[in-house]
């Protein structure tokens, strides 16, 4: 969607073309009258741009553009730049060309400027285009897997990648879930006033049916503010450890003896190894601190966690660790660590996941604990929310959508 300053140069167009034709004849009155208004310029982000280098390509100067993008820092952040956006600025009438106004628009609809002020100094400033909210429905059955299945139903994939985590806490996709498994998804679309898409907001309800098995969850925000899902029952879906630290993985080989595919003798295999390509993203199960980041021996580069309640998680064989994952670093559940590889006794890309309790190894998969449940207040809200959605949700069919309030 353009963005003001892009429409504004579309329709400034039939008016200069009279006042570029006049200036064959009359170049003097024609080139004062143009320094009299601003430049409005529109740049096309490339792969690799940053603000800062489209400033300076526009020949701004080093300490005004600082002094525009820090500010705008405060609503946008500079990472936050993606190829084939627009970036507009105003710039004050040639000779001086300074920078008067930089804006983005980072999703449709929502528009970040920063200004300068007649005293110098630079404001920003956040516009968000009317727009109504929707609630939609996606239905369908697995085939091949879940996350094709969702998308070929309507799902936005990030939606979809989002909702596959918040699953995992549930559900082991190796075993659970089998062809035929149907499943039933609400979330929340936008538009503006003329029904264009500006995007999508939350899912608000997944429904699984795993043959026979029922697994119904809901988002809901609590009196405090916080944000979690919980299940028929208001149980809380988030558990002190993940189930499975990275998605889309096939457990290659579990808890328990086996015989080893390299050393070649039979021993007790201390913890569970997830295949998955080279570079899978590997999360942190619990929210923790690294206590060791490098390389030992078999294991090759390592992340070890350390946990409350005197407890270890072990992540081996990675091909890269995370971003800042230094020892006394704290993470929380779900951030990355590190990344699938084969380094150090492995026969190929996986992660050899280990979770020790007092310095004892157990079964990752059983060492899973759940956390709160909703009581009182709280759980009368999250019933009345239940029925809300459900009586709202039996009104429209699937990929259909209905107006909701504005929230």
């Amino acid at each position: 969607m353009p963005s003001r300053l892009a429409l504004a140069l579309l329709c400034a167009l039939p008016f200069l073309m009279p006042v570029l034709a006049a200036a064959e004849d009359t170049p003097a009155p024609a080139a004062a009258q143009s320094a009299e208004q601003p430049q409005q310029r529109l740049i096309i982000v490339r792969p690799g741009d940053t603000l800062a280098r489209l400033l300076d390509g526009a020949g701004i100067d080093d300490a005004e553009a600082h002094a525009a993008l820090s500010r705008l820092a405060t609503l946008f952040p500079p990472s936050g730049l993606r190829p084939g956006d627009e970036v507009a600025l105003r710039l004050a009438p040639e000779p001086a060309s300074s920078l008067l106004e930089i804006e983005v628009e980072p999703s449709p609809g929502r528009t970040i400027r920063a200004i300068r002020q007649p005293d110098g100094s630079w404001k920003a400033e956040e516009t968000l285009a009317p727009r109504t909210r929707f609630l939609v429905r996606a239905e369908g059955s697995v085939s091949g897997g879940l996350f094709p299945a969702m998308t070929e139903a309507g799902v936005p994939p990030g939606l979809a990648l989002s909702l596959i985590r918040i699953l995992g806490h549930q559900v082991d996709f190796q075993r659970d879930l089998q062809p035929g498994d149907r499943f039933s998804i609400l979330f929340e679309r936008f538009r503006d006033s003329e029904g264009d898409i500006l995007g999508h907001g939350q899912v608000l309800k997944a429904e699984l049916r795993l043959s026979g098995r029922r697994l119904a969850i809901w988002r809901h925000r609590d009196r405090r503010g916080s944000v979690d899902w919980y299940d028929q029952n208001g149980q809380s879906l988030r558990r002190a450890f993940l189930r499975t630290p990275l998605d889309g993985a096939r457990i290659s080989s579990r808890f328990g003896m086996r015989n080893h595919p390299i050393l070649g003798y039979t021993g007790m295999h201390r913890g569970i190894d997830f295949a998955a390509p080279t570079g899978t993203p590997v999360y942190a199960a619990a929210d923790g601190v690294v206590a060791f980041a490098g390389v030992s021996g078999g294991y090759g580069r390592i992340v070890r966690l350390r946990h409350a309640g005197n407890v270890e998680t072990r992540y081996a064989h990675l091909s890269r660790f995370g971003r800042g994952i230094t020892p006394g670093r704290r993470v929380r559940q779900g951030d990355v660590i590190g990344a699938v590889g084969s380094t150090g006794l492995s026969t190929g890309p996986h992660l050899h996941y280990e979770t020790l309790v007092a310095g004892r190894h157990v079964n990752p998969a059983r060492h899973i604990e759940r956390t709160i449940r909703l009581a009182g207040a709280d759980l009368t809200a999250f019933r009345a929310r239940q029925r809300d959605l459900d009586r709202t949700a039996s009104r429209i069919g699937a990929r259909d959508e209905i107006a909701l309030a504005a929230e």
